[in-house]
């Protein structure tokens, strides 16, 4: 089944949060390249708990969705219609996006598709119209190069070596939490990654950073944003965007905020209060300035 729907209570989703009214404000939530809704647990059940409706979309190979016997059906374009599907089976009317990383450009991209109206706000959460080469180069290498693991505490030990330079405050607890977002036990007894190691093969050209190609030019694309209150979260350490960038963003949007997360890096894990309360700030104005319309 593509694409897979986190709503509500669903367990491994959500946890215990509540499903809201069909009336309530929607925030749909789209993950980065490899992840999955587990990265919304914490977030979706602090603003849930506030009234808003939370729908968050695991793409075809990754997490709940099933994996697609053609890797090369894991594009942007592909996603973007699975996307689509997934709004009008939940009939989803006015909704607000929060895209991290990769979710971020579906984001742009679904603001200039959509009609005016349909989305009320976007979060962009580490993502911006400039890319840092280094950072696609980093994932691209390794992607798809180890899925299995001996338990969540191995995948630990693993990811803060790989990470532990942009996340410099995390706790040996904090970086297991982590691993039980990126993967989960399978029937063997080990623990894996949660999506198809063929997923790598879209990103082969950025693994040699002397021969990748050139980052591609999203500030067109960012246009899309401008008529759209817009929040940016950046990781105090990302590679991926720069605050360079995000000075530039402001600039081009008048109706852009940027918080920025000291001691995270790419992309911020949304477990802060600080994070919490500055995104459920702007789901409340959202909802304030926000008309109820039919589509």
């Amino acid at each position: 089944m593509w694409p897979a729907v986190s709503q509500g209570t669903r367990n491994g989703g959500f946890g215990q949060g509540r499903k809201q009214k069909d009336e309530a404000p929607t925030l749909l939530c789209l993950p980065g390249l490899s992840r999955n809704t587990r990265d919304f647990n914490d977030i979706a059940s602090f603003v849930q708990a506030r009234g808003t409706r939370v729908i968050a979309l695991d793409y075809r190979g990754r997490g709940l969705s099933a994996w697609d016997d053609d890797w090369s059906h894991y594009s942007l374009e592909m996603e973007s219609s699975d996307i689509e599907a997934g709004l009008r089976d939940l009939q989803v009317g006015r909704f607000a996006i929060l895209g991290t990383s990769r979710g971020g450009l579906h984001a742009m991209a679904m603001a200039a598709r959509f009609k005016p109206g349909r989305i009320t706000g976007v979060i962009l959460n580490d993502i911006g119209p400039n890319i840092q080469p280094a950072s696609l180069s980093r994932i691209a290498q390794s992607i798809g190069k180890r899925m299995e693991f001996e338990s969540a505490s191995d995948l630990a030990i693993r990811i803060a070596a790989d990470l532990g330079d942009q996340f410099t405050n995390l706790s040996q607890a904090e970086w297991v939490k982590l691993a039980h977002q990126l993967g989960e036990a399978d029937g063997d007894g080990k623990f894996r990654l949660s999506y198809d190691p063929a997923l790598a093969k879209t990103l082969t050209e950025w693994e040699d950073p002397g021969k990748a190609p050139p980052s591609p030019d999203l500030w067109p694309l960012f246009e899309a944003l401008k008529p759209l209150p817009l929040l940016v979260m950046r990781g105090g350490n990302s590679d991926l965007l720069s605050d360079a960038t995000c000075v530039e963003m402001k600039r081009r949007h008048e109706n852009c905020d940027v918080l920025t997360i000291p001691d995270q890096g790419h992309a911020p894990l949304l477990w802060d209060s600080a994070a919490q309360e500055t995104i459920q700030a702007f789901l409340s104005q959202l909802a304030e300035s926000t008309e109820t319309k039919d589509f």
